[in-house]
């Protein structure tokens, strides 16, 4: 009553097996360039370290000085020059202050004492108004008050990097 165990594999089994094989590799060639896309921007450097030279730190005045500075950015495949600009002062305890020009609101450019406006930051297009540290002013469009840069000062040069949000009113 001994049975001889049968250890070959049928023709119907070899091609579940070279089936399962051949689309699991398809199924992976699929879904590789998938996860390497969402996996990729979480092990590039995001930047956060890099600063630029904006202006030397005697030339900071009470009043906000309107600076332009360049920082090089990636597009896709090739890299540019991407144009940014603060408005530089310092505040009444001699802080320095690097605000960006950018309204909250929608995303507009303020100015500083523009037409009636006098020791304010003024968004012409939808009537933003923040006070002299970029707070925005209650029962106007902004929410929030204006992002303010990180800086560094490094041989008397103010160096600045990304703009963060703040608290404020």
């Amino acid at each position: 009553m001994s049975e001889k165990k049968n250890n070959q594999v049928s023709r119907r089994q070899f091609l579940n097996y070279t089936l399962t094989g051949v689309g699991g590799f398809m199924g992976a060639a699929v879904v590789a360039p998938m996860v390497g896309m969402a996996v990729d921007p979480l092990l590039k450097a995001d930047g956060s370290d890099e600063y630029e030279y904006v202006m030397d730190v005697d030339e900071i005045t009470t009043e906000p000085q309107r600076k332009t500075f360049y920082i090089d950015q990636q597009d896709g495949w090739y890299d540019t020059e991407a144009e940014r600009t603060a408005w530089i002062y310092r505040d009444e305890n001699g802080d320095i202050l690097a605000l960006s020009p950018i309204c909250t609101h929608l995303g507009c450019v303020v100015d500083w004492e523009t037409g009636d406006h006098d020791n304010e930051f003024y968004c012409p297009c939808h009537y933003g108004r923040y006070d002299k540290n970029g707070v925005n002013i209650p029962g106007t469009p902004p929410e929030g008050p204006l992002h303010a840069y990180e800086y560094r000062i490094e041989d008397g040069r103010l160096y600045l990097g990304r703009a963060n949000p703040r608290e404020g009113a």
